[in-house]
């Protein structure tokens, strides 16, 4: 990805911190649409393409995990961080189950925002542009890890890039512990409680979407990790 031609969208209700934001994303070579209240936001994102979302949690006609849940129903790819005065667990938690990559509480650093927006990108990228095809079969279902697509009965189901990075690193360690650490710091490349949460999510979701075949489990191996076992 051409980082001079990333397109960021940004929803922040606060125009002057919004207003900010965005000239400092622009003079970082981001070019950068602001949007002040969800619903405007999400007209935005139905008539343009964009490479990242940042979206504020408290905005006034859609708030920030509602506009996440409408993003992900147009493209269940595109990654986004959630912005927010509130630093409560629970505010966390709902974030990262509404699909969010990264949660930055404010006041905040506009530098290691940007640190963020880059590390994400790059992720993101490399999983894109992946030329190895790897296709994993699990009990009756197969995985397509580059494609990011798990199949049943001929029926498709998108996953997110966490829930394929994840369920990649299961596939991995097949019938073998994947250690909690190792999966938060290749993933997240941060094994904080937040983030420790937020896989517990994903881990969730895995196992709604293997459910048709009750050969398959992900177990929790207290202390250690989990275990795909087929």
């Amino acid at each position: 990805m051409d980082e001079k031609n990333i397109k960021v969208l940004l929803a922040e209700d606060d125009e002057n911190l919004g207003s900010l934001l965005r000239e400092y994303l622009v003079a970082k070579e981001l070019k950068t649409d602001l949007f002040v209240n969800g619903e405007l936001a999400l007209e935005g994102f139905n008539k343009n393409n964009y490479d990242l979302c940042i979206l504020d949690v408290m905005m006034p006609k859609m708030d920030g995990f509602t506009l996440a849940r409408e993003i992900r129903k147009i493209n269940k790819n595109v990654p986004f961080i959630f912005l927010t005065a509130k630093s409560l667990k629970e505010d966390v938690i709902e974030g990262f189950t509404a699909g969010a990559d990264d949660y930055m509480t404010k006041p905040f650093s506009m530098e290691e925002l940007l640190f963020r927006i880059h590390a994400i990108l790059r992720r993101t990228n490399s999983n894109n542009n992946s030329e190895t095809n790897e296709t994993f079969v699990i009990g009756d279902y197969e995985f397509d890890s580059q494609k990011q697509i798990l199949k049943y009965n001929n029926k498709d189901q998108k996953l997110t890039t966490k829930e394929s990075e994840l369920l990649k690193l299961l596939c991995n360690n097949m019938n073998n512990v994947l250690e909690r650490n190792f999966a938060l710091n290749t993933i997240w490349q941060e094994d904080s409680y937040f983030n420790a949460r937020s896989m517990d999510v994903y881990i969730t979701k895995l196992r709604k979407y293997l459910k048709d075949d009750p050969s398959i489990q992900i177990l929790n191996i207290h202390g250690k990790g989990y275990k795909l076992i087929v």
